[in-house]
């Protein structure tokens, strides 16, 4: 089935105009003065909600995808990306998956600490309805009050099978915020405890952090989980046979990367399996007459963005959009019973597309040049190079062949003159590469304020490539760190318009709740 196409101009609209619906509630919230008041406000929107429901129907299967750090620059630049390179550089657009859904909705990301929030906090929005500190998963902001998720309600209320799928690490923020309650993200061991706990029934990505526990003296959870009745996988070959009767599952992806996550999309192998196949594999282990409730997060879209690689951001895009294809391909099977939303949990490193050294120019396909990310360029390249002591001249050669960029007495830099490098260019570069080969990357607090504007915390010779091929496309990040922007919520099936208009990231949780029933 093909959805309604959405317009930019729809889009637009959607980014920077409330409805008439959002403009009243913004209204009525600026006249309200009293609790009570405040109370009846929530009253009424919650009527609103059911009565909707009523229309809408319920949704006996639930995607729930979150792209980590994705907004509306990550998605535009993924979609003008390919558009350009399937036009051999003509100014041309392709819509991604769910670009074509026919709702679309913004949501605000604030939380109880900044308006630049963080995953735990904002996850927790997402699913359990509630504001907190950023760093907190689905706790109050008084570390006592515990929220109980939209994921749990569904296990326990409705006995939907729940399937939790990340590029990430299981037990990393956003995953965690579907199953887990902590008061600080980094408790690692006891979200892993409380994955086990939670009973869902397919887990699918990057390894557990500190399986053994911070001091490496606790019993291994991939044990307590298997004590506790799941199947823990390891390799490929046994996820591929991996079906609904092998009961509750815990998918590691055999091929880690960085920090014992899931590969880059750049750095996806022949046959590896990517995010897309998990998530076809949690269909078939998911898929019963009661329904199901399936979130899944491209968490290396984040990653790649706090360390402005924007080849790895697009890359990673773009594998949300294929994983989400999996879903619509459900959706054509059960159109009446089946709701996807597409969504981010906050925008990370303020990327633009646009740069002051290209002016009104943008020359995307000069992205199609970079081979790998930033994290393995550091693990197969830079770490050989301080062991070597390798000579900044060869350092190039590897530089041109995985990111195009070239010297300007380079024999192909006649032909490939927008990947040369200016006498400006090449002297950032070769300060990156003296700091890198000098002292490496560094904490925050260990570099002076010149050295964290150029490099953030990143390995200086890698993240100065990546700016330099950034800029000339023209491309380019703000920061090393979250942003304030709102993120676009797409939806398709039952219930898709509840999620229409200008709102808080609270009621996705809130239309979901309306739309099941849950309590």
């Amino acid at each position: 089935m093909k959805f309604k196409k959405i317009s930019a101009i729809m889009l637009a609209a959607a980014m920077i105009a409330p409805t008439l619906a959002g403009t009243q509630a913004i209204t009525t919230l600026a006249a309200e003065e009293t609790e009570a008041e405040s109370g009846a406000a929530e009253a009424a929107s919650e009527t609103e909600a059911a009565d909707s429901q009523t229309e809408a129907g319920t949704p006996k299967y639930i995607f729930l995808f979150i792209g980590d750090g994705m907004s509306f620059p990550q998605i535009q630049a993924t979609a003008d990306y390919l558009g350009t390179t399937e036009s051999d550089g003509g100014i041309q657009s392709q819509a991604l998956s769910f670009m074509d859904f026919p709702v679309v909705g913004t949501a605000q990301t604030y939380d109880s600490t900044s308006f630049a929030p963080d995953s735990a906090s904002t996850a927790t929005s997402i699913s359990t309805g509630n504001k907190t500190y950023s760093g907190t998963i689905n706790m109050d902001t008084t570390m006592t009050q515990k929220f109980e998720t939209i994921s749990e309600k569904l296990k326990s209320q409705k006995d939907y099978k729940v399937g939790i799928v990340t590029t990430v690490n299981l037990n990393h923020a956003t995953p965690a915020a579907f199953y887990a309650h902590q008061a600080s993200r980094n408790s690692y061991y006891d979200i892993a405890m409380e994955l086990t706990a939670s009973n869902f029934d397919y887990f699918a990505g990057g390894a557990l952090l500190d399986p053994t526990g911070e001091n490496e003296d606790q019993t291994d959870a991939y044990q307590v989980a298997e004590e506790a009745g799941y199947k823990v996988v390891k390799t490929q070959a046994e996820a591929e046979s991996l079906t609904a009767e092998d009961g509750k599952s815990i998918v590691i992806a055999e091929n880690l990367a960085d920090s014992d996550s899931m590969s880059y999309e750049l750095d996806v192998q022949e046959a590896e399996w990517e995010l897309k196949d998990y998530v076809k594999k949690g269909i078939d282990v998911l898929d019963n007459d009661n329904g199901f409730f399936m979130m899944v997060e491209g968490g290396k879209i984040d990653w790649a963005c706090h360390a402005n690689d924007a080849g790895s951001t697009i890359n990673d895009t773009k594998a949300l959009s294929d994983a989400v294809e999996e879903a619509v391909n459900f959706y054509n099977e059960h159109p009446d019973d089946t709701l996807i939303l597409v969504t981010g949990d906050h925008e990370t490193g303020g990327l633009t597309i646009g740069y002051a050294g290209t002016d009104y120019d943008t020359y995307l396909t000069n992205l199609a040049n970079q081979k790998i990310s930033y994290a393995k360029f550091d693990s197969d390249y830079v770490a050989k190079y301080k062991e070597e002591k390798t000579e900044f001249t060869d350092v190039l050669k590897d530089i041109k062949e995985n990111f195009g960029l070239m010297a300007g007495d380079d024999p192909d830099a006649a032909e490939d003159s927008k990947l040369v490098l200016t006498d400006y260019e090449y002297s950032l570069l070769e300060k990156a590469y003296q700091r890198t080969m000098d002292t490496g990357s560094a904490k925050k607090d260990a570099m002076t304020q010149e050295e964290y504007v150029l490099y953030g915390t990143y390995e200086p010779l890698t993240v100065t490539i990546t700016h330099l091929l950034n800029n000339k496309s023209g491309i380019n990040f703000a920061s090393y760190a979250h942003t304030g922007l709102p993120v676009p919520v797409f939806a398709a099936g039952a219930g898709e318009a509840l999620f229409e208009g200008y709102y808080d990231n609270t009621d996705i949780y809130k239309n979901l709740a309306a739309l099941t029933g849950v309590e």
